[in-house]
């Protein structure tokens, strides 16, 4: 069996542009312990007081399946294992799993240490076995094990020999700067295997600045190892950890291992965006197996053949990573797309002629700029437009920015006004912002709340402009490309262009607007 070890709460956090609370690395564990990892690195108790408060507070989780482990370095050569700082923090943290480091490269023992390579041993080994007496359960993470062993086999192997000595029931080798390949890492496995007897337990942790740490990972567990570490979403330092969202499906559904209840495989997507949500990361839309993308088809060809059978553009049903299967439109688009998304939206479109005339005003639109591969929200909007099942919500009468900046050293006042119409009834509103899309946002959302008193639940979650025609300067097209969320979780994209940005926002704006209010409604024909 080959057991997980999810280090995002320590190895992950030191990533440069992640920081996680205490509470939040309480959250993260009990979702991690809920997927059903084995063991989960909680943080280094010896080196700051927020991993010390995560390894109090979670003493009152009741976990279902994880271990917490704590992690720390081998004691100081002036120290006694009982006197060593570290040593009594990793104790004093209440865990009953420890994993502690070590240096496997006689060059770190010289230049980093300043010990001798005999004195290293003895640390490891000492260290280890005053651990032994305390935990029930003890690994040791051999540190730049493969680089250390390129350069010196033999003392590379002695400093796993004497981790093993003082009571180290798994061997961790690390690829800690991240440069070994697929092909070496595995050759050193052999030997590492070859020399410590096939009994010795053996795990794998790699970092990816080769980007082969997943490759790297897996290619290990075919080659004996039987702990896995690594971070969700590939989290670390410099260019990450190996990723355990990719690791964890291909060895259970591609290798054929069980590493976490098969019920809980379909929660791996929403583990994947819950940790990023925490982390406060965007979720990246590319990443195999759980991103947007993963299983998104763009092409004409490609999607006429998903209709017939998924497995012709599809490595694995989404579903079974919890992820789903999204048919884009551009214009690379042909029919197929068009009639898969109106079945999504439970959109009848009727005839042929129809839905050729939405390819035809979709290719037109994109055309001119627009682009409706993010912005879904929009492309059904349009198919409503097209096939009369479209009501506007409102009659707009005009909108006005306005931009003043009375002093150097302070930032500009922005102020926009809205003029619209419901229902026979007038509505002008002003209000100011932090810029003119901003301001504008919130006058026009002023203006219709008091109709539309559900719109109050809606916000803006991202906005991206993108300048389509560089080459024309300051008259350049403007594509700007908004995400909206509800109170429910619920989010859409729209999408505006225009030469004046401030348009093309107003465009995106109202999309998003209408969108939520006729999903309210529901998908019915509404004909105008």
């Amino acid at each position: 069996m080959v057991k997980i070890y999810d280090t995002t709460l320590r190895d992950g956090t030191q990533a440069e542009d992640i920081s996680l609370l205490a509470d939040d690395k309480v959250r993260i564990a009990r979702r991690l312990d809920v997927f059903g990892v084995h063991y989960i690195e909680g943080g280094w108790p010896g080196s700051n007081p927020k991993d010390f408060s995560f390894f109090n507070k979670i003493k009152d989780v009741d976990l279902k399946s994880a271990k917490i482990t704590a992690f720390g370095s081998t004691r100081k050569l002036e120290n006694r294992p009982d006197q060593d700082p570290n040593l009594k923090a990793i104790i004093e943290s209440g865990v009953q799993v420890a994993t502690i480091f070590g240096k496997s490269w006689d060059f770190h023992v010289r230049n980093a240490l300043h010990i001798s390579l005999p004195e290293n041993l003895m640390v490891i080994e000492d260290s280890l076995a005053f651990l032994k007496l305390k935990m029930a359960e003890l690994f040791y993470d051999a540190e730049h094990f493969f680089d250390g062993f390129k350069n010196n086999r033999d003392y590379a192997l002695a400093t796993l020999k004497a981790a093993r000595a003082g009571g180290a029931q798994c061997l961790i080798l690390c690829d800690t700067n991240g440069g070994t390949l697929p092909h070496e890492l595995t050759a050193i496995i052999d030997v590492v295997r070859e020399e410590l007897g096939q009994e010795t337990q053996l795990g794998i942790h790699v970092h990816n600045d080769s980007e082969t740490a997943v490759a790297g990972s897996l290619l290990a567990v075919r080659h004996g190892i039987t702990q896995v570490q690594g971070t969700v979403n590939g989290l670390g330092e410099r260019c990450g950890n190996a990723n355990l969202i990719s690791i964890i499906p291909n060895l259970q559904i591609k290798m054929g291992y069980n590493v976490v209840p098969p019920e809980n495989l379909p929660k791996l997507a929403s583990l994947s965006r819950f940790i990023d949500e925490i982390a406060n990361k965007r979720h990246s839309r590319h990443q195999p197996f759980v991103g947007r993308s993963a299983f998104a088809h763009k092409g004409g060809i490609h999607v006429s053949a998903v209709q017939k059978d998924p497995l012709t553009y599809e490595h694995i049903a989404p579903e079974t990573v919890g992820n789903q299967r999204r048919v884009l439109v551009s214009d690379l688009s042909g029919q197929s797309n068009i009639i898969y998304k109106a079945k999504e939206y439970n959109l009848d479109l009727g005839t042929k002629e129809e839905t050729a005339e939405i390819l035809r005003r979709l290719k037109e639109l994109e055309e001119k700029g627009f682009q409706f591969e993010g912005a879904e929200a929009s492309f059904e909007l349009l198919v409503k437009k097209t096939t009369g099942c479209y009501r506007p919500i409102f009659a707009f009468k005009g909108f006005r920015v306005m931009v003043n900046k009375f002093r150097v050293d302070r930032p500009p006042l922005t102020e926009a006004t809205v003029m619209i119409e419901v229902g026979g009834v007038t509505e002008h509103t002003a209000s100011v912002g932090d810029g003119p899309v901003d301001a504008l946002n919130k006058a026009l959302r002023k203006a219709l709340e008091k109709f539309y008193p559900e719109l109050k639940k809606v916000k803006l979650d991202d906005y991206k402009v993108r300048i389509l025609s560089s080459d024309k300067g300051t008259s350049s097209v403007t594509r700007v490309l908004i995400e909206s969320k509800d109170d429910q979780g619920n989010k859409w994209g729209t999408v505006g262009v225009s030469k004046n940005i401030i348009e093309a926002s107003w465009q995106a704006l109202i999309d998003g607007i209408e969108y939520k209010y006729m999903r309210k409604k529901g998908n019915g024909c509404d004909p105008k």
